[in-house]
C-alpha cells in the first residue's frame, strides 16, 4: 500500500512499529496535533488486540520530583500532581 493510501492510525502504526516516539515527536512526523496522536495511539492499541503485537508505553515523568505514576498513562499531563511542575516529559510508545 503507497503512504498516501494509508490511513494515519495505519501511518502511526508503522512508525510505532519502527522506533518509539512521544505524541510531539509523532505528530511532527505525521502532520498532526498531539492531542490527535494520543486519540490515535488509543485506536492503535484496540486494533492491535487479539494479534501478536501489543502497544507498549513509558510513562509521563515529572523533572522535577520524579513522579511517573499518572493516572492515565497515555495521555499528556499539563503537571505533576504532586509537585504541581509543568514540567513532565511526554510518554514515548512503540509497538512490538
Amino acid at each position: 500500500m503507497r503512504e498516501a493510501d494509508e490511513t494515519t492510525r495505519q501511518r502511526l502504526a508503522a512508525t510505532l512499529r519502527e522506533q518509539a516516539g512521544t505524541p510531539s515527536e509523532l505528530a511532527a512526523r505525521l502532520d498532526v496535533t498531539p492531542h490527535a496522536v494520543v486519540d490515535h495511539v488509543d485506536h492503535v492499541a484496540r486494533s492491535l488486540e487479539g494479534t501478536d503485537e501489543q502497544l507498549l508505553v513509558a510513562p509521563p515523568t515529572c523533572r522535577d520530583c520524579g513522579f511517573e505514576d499518572f493516572d492515565d498513562l497515555v495521555n499528556l499531563p499539563s503537571r505533576c500532581p504532586d509537585c504541581k511542575s509543568e514540567s513532565v516529559d511526554e510518554p514515548t510508545y512503540t509497538v512490538e
